[in-house]
């Protein structure tokens, strides 16, 4: 997907926990607000992958005053078929299916590419 914020800067599903979210219930909402998809009718697997990262300045100011790092959680979402998709408007312009090696390409972000490459050994 094309962030709405950053045009040309490509990614995966992301965001932030919410208070009092176990990590599968934030993958499944954000699943559910930048694509429309209901990840809970799919198989949702996480992938036991964190990666720490320092947040790039651009976005620092949705964070608390300080913050300058983020841990990010891989998971993994297994779709019979190429599904609709309805993006979230305020987040993301258009968005395209791909294969892993052109996805991973396509992302800004070296620890997002780095999940999406490992798509091959996953599935």
């Amino acid at each position: 997907m094309e962030r709405a914020d950053a045009p040309g800067f490509w990614q995966s599903v992301t965001g932030s926990q919410d208070e009092g979210e176990t990590l599968e219930q934030t993958a499944i909402r954000e699943v559910r607000e930048e694509t429309g998809l209901d990840a809970s009718r799919f198989e949702l697997m996480p992938w036991d992958i964190e990666t720490r990262y320092e947040i790039y300045e651009r976005w620092r100011h949705r964070y608390a005053p300080g913050v300058t790092h983020n841990t990010e959680y891989v998971f993994g979402l297994r779709l019979p078929a190429r599904q609709p998709v309805t993006l979230a408007p305020r987040e993301h312009l258009r968005f395209i299916w791909l294969d892993h090696k052109e996805a991973a390409a396509r992302c800004f972000s070296p620890s997002n590419a780095a999940a999406i490459r490992l798509l091959a050994t996953r599935l």
